[in-house]
């Protein structure tokens, strides 16, 4: 790591990313239940799916799956393929927030402000804290390095799993920088660092460029972060449009945000896409569609779970042979954020936006990319409840509000889930029992 004079940034900003999160803390809850067990960090192991049928996608994975080729969103069957020893384990949300919670708590012990981007990553504004942490400056390790040194260890030796540090003068800077060589390492990525560290990776390692995006790049030459902070800015824009462009040409050239808000930034959409090796068409829909828009669904949904977010809006994109976009959705009564009930949906407006009297079959069309999304977030706090998923609740608490034996707070209680369930599902859904 070189050494790079941080003094004369304004802004110190630190991102500081889990290294595989997910996987790391299913492996440190085996490790809890079943003491002496081996560390799934340290064998061929991932994250997704359903364990014993082995059917799903994979969410997370070893530094050790990944050298056979496993990488994060392929099918669990093709990942067998590539593995065959491959251990699987189920995901566990309780277990991550439990983890996520604990390493956020460390990082506010750090700085004054902390952004949360994801259960696994946020950002901290190092800003002007150079005198708090003096004493831990050394010539091997000055400011900022020494209090990032600090932070990891801390976050290792107290829970037991390792994070990367990028540090910049800007929040895509030190995005970029986390992402260099893992596991449990420290990275700057300053301007003056940018040609040497950022220029010759791949177009698609570009934070916020999108693999459609980089494969456009790449058809006109523009292979490298380099080419992009290089070439003229009219012929990206020319290429990805005005926004897509500017986007592109200002990241390449290390130009990215330094607020550090303070808030959760809140995802605006959940949505997943893939192209398929083949043309879909009338004859193969039936055939096809089901495992593509599960595997699409199931990947959204557990980003929905993983964030603890639901959304009302529900879309399918297709991309035709002749490259165009056409896509189709839906606002439901009830937020969701389960595989099932967006494969039920993406299913409903995939039939629409390809078999309807209107469809893109019956124009002669064929697809090649598929995509789902879910949007309109929420906590959940707005489900509406199924009448029939959830009789037996209502059952309950018909039942309670029978009984004579109960306090006037939880009468109140009880009312106040009478009105709601009346008001969900009609008048006299409950009532109260004489």
């Amino acid at each position: 790591m070189s050494q790079i004079d941080a003094s004369k940034y304004e802004n110190i900003i630190f991102h500081v990313d889990v290294n595989s999160a997910f996987l790391s803390w299913s492996a440190l809850k085996k490790l809890e239940e079943e003491p002496g067990s081996v560390d799934l960090r340290t064998i061929p192991s991932a994250v997704g799916g359903d364990v014993k049928t082995r059917h799903g996608i994979i969410t997370a994975k070893s530094i050790p799956a990944k050298k056979y080729g496993i990488v994060t969103g392929e099918p669990v069957v093709k990942a067998l393929q590539k593995c065959p020893k491959l251990v699987m384990v189920r995901g566990d949300f309780a277990t991550y927030r439990r983890f996520s919670h604990a390493f956020i708590e460390i990082l506010r012990k750090y700085a004054p402000t902390i952004q949360q981007v994801s259960i696994d990553e946020a950002y901290m504004d190092m800003t002007g804290t150079r005198s708090v942490y003096k004493k831990l400056e050394t010539p091997e390790e000055p400011f900022p390095i020494c209090v990032a040194r600090q932070l990891k260890d801390e976050i290792r030796d107290t829970l037991g799993f390792t994070v990367n540090v990028g540090i910049s003068c800007n929040k895509l800077l030190a995005k970029m920088a986390s992402d260099f060589t893992k596991p449990d390492r420290i990275h700057t990525l300053f301007p003056e660092e940018i040609p040497e560290k950022m220029w010759p990776l791949p177009i698609g390692d570009l934070f916020g460029c999108g693999k459609a995006t980089a494969e456009r790049l790449k058809s006109v030459g523009i292979k490298s972060i380099g080419d992009a902070a290089n070439a003229d800015p009219i012929f990206i824009t020319n290429i990805l449009g005005e926004n897509g462009g500017a986007y592109i040409y200002a990241s390449a050239n290390g130009i990215g945000s330094t607020n550090v808000s303070g808030e959760y930034d809140d995802a605006k959409s959940y949505s997943n896409e893939t192209t398929i090796s083949f043309d879909l068409n009338s004859d193969n829909y039936d055939s096809e569609i089901i495992p593509i828009l599960r595997r699409l669904s199931e990947s959204v949904s557990n980003r929905l779970k993983r964030d603890e977010v639901y959304g009302r809006t529900v879309t399918v994109s297709v991309k035709t042979t002749d490259f165009k976009r056409h896509s189709c959705q839906m606002q439901i009564e009830s937020s969701i954020n389960d595989t099932d009930k967006i494969l039920r949906y993406a299913k409903e407006l995939s039939d629409k936006l390809l078999l309807g009297d209107d469809g893109l079959f019956i124009k002669g069309y064929s697809v090649r990319l598929v995509g789902v999304g879910v949007t309109k977030l929420d906590d959940g706090s707005y489900r509406q409840m199924n009448l029939f998923d959830d009789f037996k609740e209502i059952k309950d608490v018909s039942s309670a509000i029978k009984s004579p034996a109960i306090s006037d707070e939880k009468r109140k209680k009880l009312d106040e889930m009478t009105r709601k369930l009346n008001d969900a599902f009609g008048k006299d859904t409950i009532h109260k029992g004489i």
